[in-house]
């Protein structure tokens, strides 16, 4: 057989046993189990509430169980230890069982659901989830989930750490599963990290720039330097050159064209002045007078010379 083939039957034949013993051990507050292949055997390590109920009196129970096991499943020499829980409240398996007992009877599921987690809480959890889906209140289906604390959902934590049960609510109007995760107290996570008020923090020294004596903390704490007074008898550097000299005459030309172009224009502009309409019409008229009386002029001219052109033909 295939190693996948092989892991497969695996995981199923594992999911059989678990439904086994959680329909046999139910009322014993079956708690989860651990297989393990053994050179004697097959070991399995049972979780109960009430070790008593699973053993049976006299190990007539046990001896059941292991029978069944033998020939239901196909074991060689199946070895059963029985273990205690210690607080059924931190055991995911017996909390989503305990619930669907609870919807069973006739709790209110969001009563039901928030009693249970403060429950688990109160227990000392880091955190806890609990997922109901399925019809809780009518014709359909819905899923509600209540959380308290920190709670891991996927990578290697989701499943080393949280504790993860299943159960089902047989109800009038159909079924609801149950799924509880439960992070106990005192579990290690990847991302946890711890503070300790006894180390010891070294100094951390601030370094010098290049070629400075000293560091700018020094430099920052002296007075900053004030500026010499100047007396009479004091030599001055003045400067000897001709002023005539270091002015360039060709910008001097540039930036007096400037200015009078610049103040033409702003002459110009303020000497307009608005034009009345009514001596433009006067203007206008005495024109056409001048202009009327030179055509009249023109006309008697050309007639006068055709008179005489006339008269000497």
């Amino acid at each position: 057989m295939a190693d996948e083939h092989q892991f497969i039957e695996d995981g199923l034949r594992r999911s059989q046993i678990n439904e086994f013993f959680a329909d046999e051990l139910g009322r014993a507050g079956y708690g989860g189990m651990d297989v393990a292949q053994t050179p004697m055997g097959t070991q399995i390590v049972l979780k109960a509430e009430k070790p008593g109920m699973v053993i049976g009196k006299g190990g007539k129970n046990i001896r059941k169980i292991t029978t069944e096991l033998e020939e239901r499943f196909d074991m060689d020499d199946p070895q059963i230890d029985v273990q205690e829980v210690d607080e059924p409240d931190l055991n995911a398996q017996i909390v989503a069982d305990r619930l669907a007992n609870a919807l069973e009877r006739g709790w209110y599921f969001r009563k039901a659901g928030h009693t249970t987690i403060d429950r688990i809480m109160d227990a000392g959890a880091l955190g806890a989830e609990i997922v109901l889906s399925g019809k809780v209140t009518g014709a359909r289906s819905r899923v509600e989930k209540f959380n308290r604390g920190y709670i891991k959902h996927n990578g290697e934590p989701a499943e080393e750490v949280v504790d993860h049960g299943q159960g089902v609510a047989v109800m009038k109007l159909g079924t609801i599963g149950v799924n509880v995760k439960i992070i106990p107290p005192g579990a290690t996570l990847p991302d946890d990290f711890e503070v300790r008020e006894d180390a010891e923090v070294p100094e951390v020294e601030q370094a010098a720039a290049a070629g400075d004596d000293e560091g700018v903390e020094a430099l920052l704490e002296e007075d900053p330097d004030e500026v010499p007074d100047v007396g009479e008898d004091d030599d001055v550097d003045v400067p000897d050159e001709d002023p005539a000299d270091v002015i360039d005459e060709e910008v001097v030309e540039e930036v007096v064209e400037e200015t009078q172009e610049t103040a033409t224009e702003a002459t110009d502009v303020a000497a307009e002045e608005p034009v009345d309409e009514d001596v433009e019409a006067d203007e206008l008229d005495e024109l056409d007078e001048e202009i009327e009386s030179e055509a009249a002029d023109l006309v008697a001219e050309m007639e006068a010379a055709d008179e005489d052109e006339e008269e000497d033909e």
